[in-house]
């Protein structure tokens, strides 16, 4: 048997506020999900994005810090239109949530953008262009 990717985890120190960055998206997060130490959500295709506090990776764990220096996992939404990307990224930093590149028209033929999630992750927004 070969191994298949089922599930992607982000660990977040904010538990709630990853939740709603996520759900600004358009996410579909439980209600109260919040309270739980772990989440879990199907994306479309059946792959799993899965949450874990802090304190839950510390408890299997016991010698786990968190990451530092650079991105090591991004995360990638896929939108209708480069409008829709520049729409996104517009709303996400008009909530207060950190731009990291601005929309530009990359040399590859997508609309392109990248914000930071309330942990830092690299959460980039594409479209095609034309």
């Amino acid at each position: 048997m070969t191994p298949r990717m089922d599930a992607i985890a982000i660990v977040t120190a904010d538990l709630a506020a990853s939740l709603t960055f996520y759900r600004r998206l358009g996410l579909d997060i439980p209600a109260g999900a919040e309270s739980a130490p772990h989440v879990e959500v199907t994306l479309p295709g059946g792959q799993r994005l899965l949450w874990d506090t802090e304190e839950v990776m510390r408890s299997f764990d016991p010698g786990w810090t968190a990451p530092a220096g650079g991105d090591r996992l991004s995360l990638a939404f896929l939108c209708d239109s480069p409008a829709e990307v520049d729409a996104v990224y517009d709303d996400l930093t008009g909530a207060g949530y950190r731009g990291h590149l601005k929309p530009w028209d990359a040399v590859w033929g997508q609309r392109y953008a990248t914000v930071l999630d309330p942990d830092g992750c690299a959460v980039s927004l594409f479209a095609a262009n034309g």
